[in-house]
């Protein structure tokens, strides 16, 4: 097979718009299965885990390949929903075009501009499908027109739907200025045009050979001179406008009726770009061409770890050529890997592959040792280095411990498997609360991942709400003695200081001054206050929380020539600053986020409504093209678990970031809430 003819793509789409099921009918359309299965008898040949078939969507890319017209196709099948687009960038970087789908129901979203603006960026040459032609809301000009009123872009009508909703019977070849019809099972029989659609298909067809003129110089002379052009110049026109991203092809149809598959594999072979033909691959020290005969590198942008297969590495090849049997070195971590057999993998199966793999080849290899999602692979002598693209900051974390007393090994063993497995996930401790925390890209996103390790590892897991870092400080002064004597048989205990407590401005942290004159506390006892000072403050004295932002001054003392030690002095600071902390009106800081929401202007006033009502001061909001980002400075406690609310707000179309911003004082209602909480504790 020539490498000229292969293809690699995702199929990229907002949750719902049902890509799955327009790869379980490519697959079924080119013979690689020999039913269509169904989302939701939880029978597709791509959404394999018990968790994908539970909530009936994706959860994780899929992976499958197929031969049309004696040429292979690899494809990646993205997730959707937010929860779970997060390693998009790593599928992009795996592919060579895009399969944008969108629904007929309710077109290009104003979110679905944010998967748009990621496939942008990959600068992937693309095409649109528009799915879901045979449901009942059906619009085919709504979800049309919807390409460049939300998301910008220039779409070129291929395929034009004959009939929609329960009407939906085939589609007009625009270019061809032909009818395909679709019969009960998806097959396909040519006829003419239908009458009453003639003059719109013949306007069509000018608007589209002006747009394919447009993008080419050459051709744009020509059209002008002899106002018309070959079909060959036709066809040569559109693959270049689509390679350059000029132009966005589009077709539609219906997956569950098997309605569609051979326009998409046609524009996917037509107008997609071979593996040879994309830019060469920028490395992290010079750049490298997709040579079948150039120095071997693949790139691994996704781990599956199999309870009973181990760890299955998936990894394109971005040049030369990937033997089995072979020893390849991963650059990143300067180890090397034994490869055995190749394999090809369509969702859960995985075949050896018989024949060696070249540039564009998405391929499974068992059990390395070293390698993990964002290595690079290449032959022993190579240097290659591909750099891993960047991830979405994660929005949610949960605290992490085991059901049963003993089991938090297995617990933490179990959840590592699934950090291989999934790079947004991050499990971290907080070194103040001592949580151990789990944070993703959504609640969906860390609850389904434990679901996930509880039914792999068999072991018993419980998520908590984080605590909330709250911290302490003054608003007033004091002035006092630290005074610790103990005399008890033999060397007594003596210490004797006088401190200044002030508040410091917030964010200004901790400061000791020593204004000791004459002597009257020896020099090598001064520390000995400073840490009595900062132990006492690490425990707080409201809540427990630590003390920031305030400054002492030790300013006087006395001590014994026999029983001073720095262990006295240290007691007297603490016992000083205990004193103090009582006297300087000491208040509760609670942390505030600044919160990014983007949502539809639609639903803007209830977003708002419920930021104000958990105490969100609004800094700002900008709207373009139908979304608006409202910035928020909102308290952490009130948006710990802001995910799944947002979500119910606004229909899963809202998304969000958030950063810690600065500490501010709590208001009495929450201070009472936190000394009870913390009394609670204790006991």
């Amino acid at each position: 097979m020539s490498l000229q003819d292969q293809r690699t793509y995702a199929l990229v789409g907002h949750g719902g718009v049902g890509k799955t099921s327009v790869a379980e009918m490519l697959l079924f359309q080119t013979g690689v299965i020999n039913r269509l299965g169904k989302i939701e008898d939880g029978t597709t040949a791509l959404d394999t885990e018990p968790e994908e078939i539970k909530r009936g969507g994706s959860i994780h890319p899929a992976f499958a390949s197929y031969d049309w017209k004696k040429n292979t196709h690899f494809l990646v099948d993205t997730p959707g929903d937010n929860n779970f687009v997060g390693d998009l960038s790593y599928c992009l970087q795996g592919a060579d075009g895009v399969v944008f789908t969108v629904d007929a129901v309710d077109g290009a979203k104003p979110l679905t501009r944010r998967l748009w603006e990621q496939v942008k960026k990959a600068g992937h040459p693309t095409m649109v499908f528009i799915n879901k032609m045979d449901r009942d809301r059906a619009d085919f000009q709504m979800a049309f027109e919807s390409l460049s009123s939300v998301l910008g872009i220039r779409p070129v009508l291929l395929y034009m739907p004959i009939g929609e909703k329960e009407e939906f019977r085939g589609v007009v070849d625009v270019l061809g200025n032909k009818a395909l019809l679709f019969d009960a099972e998806g097959k396909v029989t040519e006829s003419g045009v239908p009458g009453d659609m003639a003059d719109e298909v013949e306007a069509l067809r000018e608007t589209m050979i002006e747009n394919i003129a447009e993008s080419d110089e050459q051709l744009m002379e020509r059209y002008l001179e002899e106002g018309e052009l070959s079909a060959e110049d036709i066809a040569q026109g559109m693959r270049k406008g689509v390679l350059s991203r000029e132009l966005v092809p589009v077709a539609c149809g219906a997956a569950l009726k098997n309605a569609g598959a051979q326009l998409i594999l046609d524009i996917v072979q037509d107008l997609f770009p071979a593996p040879t033909e994309r830019a060469p691959w920028q490395g992290q020290e010079g750049e490298l061409a997709p040579a079948e005969s150039g120095p071997l590198a693949a790139f691994v942008f996704k781990t599956i770890a199999d309870p009973f297969a181990g760890q299955l590495t998936v990894l394109r090849v971005l040049s030369g050529t990937l033997k089995p049997d072979s020893t390849l070195l991963n650059t990143v971590k300067d180890e090397k890997e034994r490869v055995g057999q190749l394999l090809r993998i369509v969702g859960k199966e995985q075949k050896p592959m018989k024949e060696a793999a070249g540039p564009g080849a998405i391929v499974g290899l068992a059990k390395l040792k070293f390698t993990h999602t964002g290595d690079t692979l290449c032959d022993e002598k190579g240097s290659f280095v591909y750099p891993k693209p960047k991830l979405a900051p994660s929005l949610i974390s949960f605290a992490l411990a085991a059901e049963e007393k003993g089991e938090e090994d297995k617990v933490f063993t179990a959840v590592h498997k699934i950090l291989e497995e999934d790079v947004c996930l991050n499990l971290h401790r907080d070194a103040e609360t001592g949580d151990i925390l789990l944070s993703g890209s959504g609640q969906l996103h860390v609850e389904i991942s434990v679901e996930k390790a509880k039914r792999r590892y068999k072991t018993g897991i419980l998520l908590k709400t984080p605590k909330i870092p709250y911290r302490e400080t003054f608003k007033g002064k004091a002035d006092v003695q630290g005074r610790h004597k103990k005399q008890s048989g033999g060397r007594g205990q003596f210490g004797d200081c006088f401190i200044r407590l002030e508040p410091l401005p917030r964010g200004a942290g901790y400061e000791f001054a020593d204004e000791i004159v004459g002597g009257s506390i020896p020099r090598q006892y001064i520390p000995a206050v400073d840490k009595g000072v900062q132990e006492s403050a690490a425990r707080g004295v409201i809540a427990g929380y630590p003390v920031v932002d305030y400054k002492v001054s030790c300013y006087d003392g006395s001590y014994h020539s026999v029983d001073s030690s720095e262990m006295a002095f240290k007691v007297a600071g603490s016992v000083a600053f205990k004193k103090a902390a009582e006297l300087a009106k000491p208040v509760l800081l609670e942390p505030v986020v600044q919160v990014s929401v983007f949502v539809p202007d639609e639903f803007m006033g209830d977003v708002i409504g419920d930021l104000s009502s958990r105490r969100g001061k609004v800094l700002g909001s900008d709207s373009q093209s139908g979304i608006t980002e409202v910035k928020v400075h909102v308290p952490m406690a009130e948006v710990l678990q802001y995910a799944p609310d947002l979500r119910s707000m606004t229909g899963g179309q809202g998304t969000f970031t958030m950063e810690f911003d600065h500490y501010e004082e709590a208001p009495p209602f929450v201070t009472e809430q936190v000394i009870a909480d913390s009394k609670k504790d204790a006991h």
